[in-house]
């Protein structure tokens, strides 16, 4: 049962620091790996993943046969998907400038990171919108080469979802590698996979480790936790539909936060009702019932001003507004990976279809850092270029 206190009671920062134990385990796969190459990616698979590979490079003709695969309903969704994607990333798009005065041209370049490496998550569930959301801004960047990793399966393939959507997106080159393996590969090359300037996507805490590791040998985008959502909800919302929001983050993982804040007490038992007549009849109960149970919680505030100052203390990775003329309250969203206005914008469209990027700063980071954009597979350099007469007039 999701746990009901007031907004007097403090609320516990989640800790996702990866713990020593994880990071010695990913430190010395990171050196196993730069010191034997392929053969340490090999036992690798078989040791995590219980797959015996005879390659680690996933053929152009295995990715055009899992695109064949697809049914015209799949494709047809994953195709509006990028559209919406795309639009979206579009606008994120930075240009540059050049200012000249007085014989001094400064100006700023903007230059796409030339190759990236993107991790794809594997295991319980199968996650194509990872290679969306990744690769169409590193694409719309201008990436000359783009390699995605991903945990192959026990029998030693990918799934077709994956495959159709990397084939589609024209990845360069995807390899049937993953955990803290991957990200080694990826940072210091094999005899089989190039290194690559940049490490972005989301992964397990074996990933995160090793993300954290081989930073500065490339650059990362983030370091990500387990899912969150909070929802700012009053006694117009929907305690149904809040209850199903919820839950659709309680489902990704047993350590997800799911958090409801409202001012009022008969929105909160409404919505405490919901969650528990519908977490029997998802396909991943015990997931979300142990999401609920250890991660959960709903907090009643005295006002509707109080349940954005919980949100802003917490930095959430998304942020449903489910209010009256929702859109009127942005402004005082300070701190946010991702916000949802409105009764009819559930997190799940962001995560998979709007054009919203889903790979989002989690546990209190979004204070500081921001979502995966195009941004993210650019660097940027200033110059500058004086003439004679100007040089002459500085030096006067």
């Amino acid at each position: 049962m999701i746990k009901i206190i007031t907004s007097d009671i403090p609320i516990p920062k989640r800790n996702d620091d990866v713990s020593e134990i994880i990071s010695a385990v990913a430190k010395d796969i990171i050196k196993d790996v730069r010191a034997r190459g392929d053969e340490a990616l090999y036992e690798l698979a078989e040791k995590f993943d219980g797959a015996t590979l005879n390659s680690l490079k996933v053929t152009k003709e295995e990715l055009k046969d899992a695109y064949n695969k697809m049914d015209n309903k799949y494709l047809e969704v994953v195709k509006r998907a990028t559209e919406n994607i795309t639009e979206f990333h579009n606008y994120q798009k930075d240009k540059g400038f050049i200012v000249e005065k007085d014989g001094v041209i400064m100006g700023q370049k903007v230059t796409p990171i030339e190759r990236v490496g993107i991790y794809v998550p594997g295991g319980k569930a199968v996650y194509p919108s990872s290679v969306l959301m990744n690769v169409i801004p590193a694409k719309i960047a201008g990436c000359e080469h783009i390699s995605v990793v991903t945990p192959p399966r026990a029998d030693g393939t990918i799934a077709d979802e994956i495959l159709a959507c990397c084939y589609l997106l024209g990845v360069d080159a995807v390899y049937k590698v993953g955990g803290a393996g991957a990200i080694a590969a990826l940072a210091f090359g094999t005899q089989t996979i190039e290194p690559v300037y940049k490490i972005t996507g989301p992964g397990n805490a074996y990933v995160a480790a090793a993300k954290k590791q081989v930073f500065g040998t490339v650059g990362i985008d983030m370091i990500a936790g387990p899912s969150e959502i909070l929802v700012i909800a009053d006694d117009t919302a929907n305690p149904e539909i809040v209850a199903a929001d919820l839950l659709s983050q309680a489902e990704h993982d047993a350590m997800a936060r799911c958090i409801l804040a409202t001012p009022s007490q008969k929105i909160a038992g409404k919505v405490a009702h919901a969650i528990e007549k519908q977490i029997a009849k998802l396909p991943r109960h015990e997931i979300c019932r142990a999401s609920i149970d250890d991660n959960g919680l709903i907090v009643v505030c005295d006002t509707l001003e109080g349940c954005f100052d919980i949100s802003n203390q917490l930095a959430p990775e998304h942020l449903e507004i489910v209010v009256q003329d929702a859109i009127s309250y942005l402004p005082k969203i300070k701190n946010a990976g991702s916000i949802f206005l409105g009764y009819y914008t559930p997190e799940a469209m962001g995560d998979y279809y709007a054009g919203v990027n889903h790979t989002l700063p989690t546990n209190a980071t979004a204070k500081f850092s921001s979502a995966l954009s195009v941004e993210t597979f650019v660097k940027k350099s200033t110059f500058v270029c004086y003439n004679k007469e100007a040089l002459e007039d500085a030096t006067d």
